[in-house]
C-alpha cells in the first residue's frame, strides 16, 4: 500500500472551503438574531417634538396672549374712565368755586356801604359815587367849599343874590340852582335839590365839567 506523507490542498479545494466558511458565518448571525432591538433603540437620538395644533384651534400659548391682550386693554379703559371722572370732578370743583366767587362779589355789589347822617357821612358817600362815575374831587376840596357855601347846613337857602333876585335861589350845601342840579345831577341820587348827596354829587359835577374839578374851586362858583 502507497504511504501519503503530505495532503495537497488544490485551488478546488480552497474556494470550497471559503464557501463553507461563508455559510457558517452567515448561519451564525441569523442564529443569533442581529443586533437587539434595545441596542439599536439605545444607539438613536432623542427627538424632542412640539404638539401640533389642528388648523383654527388655537394654542395654550395663544389664549394665554390674547387673555392678557384683554386684561391689558380693561386696564387701559379703567385708568382712561378714572382719569376722566377725577378730571370732570376737578372741573365741577372750579366752576363751583367759581360761582361761589361771583355769588359773594354779586353780594358785595348790591349790598350798600353804610354811610353816618351827617356832614362826614354825606361827603363820603358823595366820594363813593363820584368814584364810581369818575367824577374827580377830594374830601378836602369838597368839605372846605361846603363850609363856605353853607357851613354845612342842608337847608341853607340863598335869598339876595342876583339868582334869587331871578327867582332860582341857590339851595343845599354847595348853594346849587335848580336848573343847574337839573342839568349835572348823577344818576343814582335822589332827585331832591336840598338832599345833601344828591346836592353834593351834582355840584362836583358841574364843578368838574367847567374846572376841572371841585378841588378848583374857591370862592363863588
Amino acid at each position: 500500500m502507497p504511504r501519503i506523507s503530505t495532503l495537497r490542498i488544490t485551488r478546488s479545494h480552497k474556494i470550497a472551503t471559503a464557501v463553507l466558511v461563508a455559510a457558517g458565518s452567515v448561519t451564525a448571525i441569523t442564529a443569533t438574531g442581529g443586533p437587539s432591538e434595545a441596542q439599536t433603540t439605545a444607539t438613536r437620538p432623542s427627538i424632542s417634538v412640539e404638539p401640533v395644533a389642528a388648523a383654527g384651534v388655537p394654542t395654550a400659548k395663544d389664549a394665554a396672549e390674547k387673555a392678557a391682550k384683554e386684561n391689558a386693554a380693561k386696564e387701559a379703559a379703567a385708568k382712561k374712565a378714572a382719569d376722566k371722572a377725577t378730571a370732570e370732578k376737578a372741573a365741577e370743583k372750579a366752576r363751583s368755586e367759581k360761582q361761589a366767587a361771583n355769588r359773594s362779589t354779586e353780594r358785595k355789589a348790591v349790598t350798600p356801604k353804610k354811610f353816618k347822617n351827617n356832614l362826614d357821612g354825606w361827603i363820603r358817600e358823595s366820594l363813593d359815587i363820584m368814584e364810581k362815575k369818575n367824577i374827580p374831587g377830594s374830601y378836602e376840596g369838597l368839605h372846605r367849599n361846603i363850609m363856605r357855601e353853607s357851613s354845612g347846613n342842608p337847608n341853607a337857602v340863598n335869598d339876595w343874590d342876583i339868582n334869587a333876585q331871578n327867582g332860582i335861589p341857590s339851595k343845599g350845601l354847595l348853594q346849587v340852582i335848580q336848573p343847574t342840579f337839573d342839568a349835572y345831577h348823577v344818576k343814582g341820587t335822589p332827585k331832591k335839590l336840598t338832599d345833601p348827596v344828591a346836592n353834593i354829587t351834582a355840584a362836583a359835577n358841574y364843578a368838574a365839567d367847567r374846572y376841572g374839578s371841585i378841588d378848583n374851586v374857591d370862592s363863588a362858583y
